[in-house]
C-alpha cells in the first residue's frame, strides 16, 4: 500500500473523496454481476480519468477484488492522513497551475501533499499558503503594505 502513489490530477480530498466512491460503486457493480446469470451480457462502468489515472500511475487492475482493496485502503489512508495545504488566490488558478504546483509539492514537500484551494480577490496578486502551524501571505497586498516607508519615501522624492 505504501508503494502506491497519486496522480497529478488529484490534487485534493473532494478528487480522493471521489475515487473512494466511485471505487464502491465499481465494487458493487461487480458484486451485483456475479450475481447474475452466467449468459447475461454485462457492461462494465465508464471509469472516470481520475480513476484510469490511479490504476495506470500505481499498475492496478480493479477488475481484481486484491487490487481494488489495496486502492481504498491506500486513498482511507490518503484522507485520513495526507497532509493538506492551503492557498488562496485572487482568481481560480488553471489547471495546468495546480498540476505544476502540486507535482513541485509531492516532490519537495510530501509525497502524498493535498491541496485545498480558496479564493480571496482582496489579495489582488499573489498567493496565502497555509499549513496547520505557519502561515505564508505571499500577496501583493502584503508586499506593498511592508514597503509602505520605502513607496511613501519615494513618491515624495518624485514630488519635489
Amino acid at each position: 500500500m505504501s508503494s502506491l502513489s497519486l496522480p497529478t490530477l488529484v490534487f485534493g480530498r473532494p478528487e480522493v473523496h471521489r475515487l473512494q466512491r466511485e471505487l464502491e460503486a465499481l465494487e458493487q457493480y461487480l458484486e451485483q454481476a456475479s450475481l447474475r446469470a452466467k449468459g447475461a451480457a454485462a457492461t462494465l462502468p465508464r471509469a472516470s480519468r481520475l480513476l484510469e489515472a490511479l490504476a495506470t500511475e500505481n499498475h492496478l487492475n480493479f477488475l481484481q477484488a486484491e487490487d481494488r482493496t489495496t486502492a481504498k485502503a491506500f486513498l482511507k489512508m490518503v484522507s485520513d492522513k495526507a497532509p493538506t495545504i492551503h492557498m488562496s488566490f485572487a482568481s481560480d488558478p488553471s489547471s495546468a497551475f495546480m498540476a505544476k504546483m502540486v507535482e513541485w509539492l509531492r516532490g519537495n514537500v510530501h509525497p502524498l501533499a493535498l491541496l485545498q484551494i480558496g479564493l480571496q480577490p482582496s489579495i489582488a496578486a499573489g498567493c496565502i499558503v497555509r499549513t496547520p502551524n505557519k502561515t505564508f501571505d505571499l500577496s501583493l497586498r502584503e508586499r506593498l503594505r511592508s514597503q509602505q516607508d520605502k513607496l511613501a519615501e519615494a513618491l515624495k522624492g518624485a514630488m519635489q
